[in-house]
């Protein structure tokens, strides 16, 4: 017999402006072993573990938003890879990729660990992940993640390669700071087959410092850009927010993600789980869902489900993201690793 719970369960996730959510990033912890500085403070307190939800309570959250049609789930941090026992998540999580009704799952990483883990990653069914990597100076890269070591990085890159996933690089463009390395990164990246993806900085959480100094608007990189490369459009999409273009040069391609200077709202398929249940339906605004009390009401999926229904019944049409010198104050409070990258 069809029960309620089931109906609920196998409903698809269609938003107020008709978006048909299917994408799912999920933060597994806020911690990490770097302090990037368009990131995070470098003194930053974390949430005590007793607030996390369990792996097993991730992996049963997450395999109600595939239930309900979800086809994507990436595994964000923080950096997900210090999480204590995340290995077992990404095997758990790979029966819906056997069983067909997941068609990646992914995550994103700062490659500090992907020396040890990307055999075991490429086991349990990831085979695409993203890279976050500013800059190829190593005095640089210091400087940026405050704590990272960059021939660490690119060993763990180099042992993804070996080990079948494919790479993708994001690089956050910072004015002042790797403004002048963007065609090496083309190199680095397009060189290896690897696309590349540059990042408008994020007004999320208190870093220390004021982002106007940072922000660097994407639409002046892309024009400077053309002036050295051929860029053409193309209909490629990842099931993210990125515009790519493929350099004619390079046969590699680069995306462009904007949600300062051209935000990519309209075609917004995705919402992000923190590593304590709370659901943001949109990156840019402050409403959320809080999933953990639904999930530990019961041993049933009934209230988890109903909470889902009504948080994707709230998603927002767009964000409310600028950068502003007349306002100090980020335009959210909560740090990115705290939602998830």
């Amino acid at each position: 017999m069809t029960t309620l719970a089931t109906l609920s369960d196998q409903a698809s996730m269609i938003d107020p402006f008709g978006r048909h959510v299917t994408y799912l990033r999920v933060s597994v912890t806020d911690r990490c072993d770097f302090r990037c500085v368009y990131c995070m403070s470098e003194h930053m307190t974390f949430l005590p573990k007793k607030d996390l939800l369990t792996l097993e309570e991730l992996d049963r959250t997450c395999s109600a938003f595939v239930r309900k049609g979800v086809r994507k789930l990436r595994i964000t941090g923080g950096e997900p890879l210090v999480r204590k026992n995340v290995m077992w998540l990404f095997k758990a999580l790979g029966r819906h990729l056997e069983e067909g009704t997941l068609d990646e799952l992914t995550l994103t990483t700062n490659g500090s660990l992907l020396h040890r883990m990307s055999g075991d990653l490429y086991a349990f069914g990831v085979r695409r992940i993203n890279v976050s990597l500013d800059t190829l100076s190593p005095t640089k890269f210091k400087e940026i993640t405050r704590w990272g070591d960059l021939e660490n990085v690119l060993n763990g890159i180099t042992a993804a390669e070996r080990a079948g996933l494919k790479i993708k690089i994001n690089a956050v463009a910072l004015k002042g700071v790797n403004d002048q390395e963007i065609d090496e990164l083309i190199r680095f990246a397009h060189g290896r087959g690897a696309d590349l993806t540059l990042i408008e900085t994020m007004p999320m959480g208190d870093i220390e410092g004021d982002r106007t100094d940072q922000y660097l608007p994407l639409s002046q990189v892309r024009a400077d850009l053309m002036e050295r490369w051929t860029l053409k459009d193309i209909p490629y999409n990842s099931g993210g927010p990125a515009r790519y273009y493929e350099i004619s040069e390079t046969g590699g391609r680069l995306g462009f993600i904007t949600p300062l200077t051209h935000n990519f709202c309209e075609s917004c398929n995705r919402v992000r789980l923190t590593c304590t249940g709370t659901l943001y339906m949109c990156l840019g605004q402050d409403d959320a869902a809080d999933l953990r009390s639904a999930l530990r009401a019961s041993d049933d999926d009934r209230a988890l489900n109903s909470a889902i229904d009504e948080a994707i019944g709230r998603k927002p049409k767009g964000h409310d993201f600028v950068i502003d010198r007349r306002s100090q104050a980020p335009a959210v409070s909560r740090h990115m690793s705290v939602t998830g990258g």
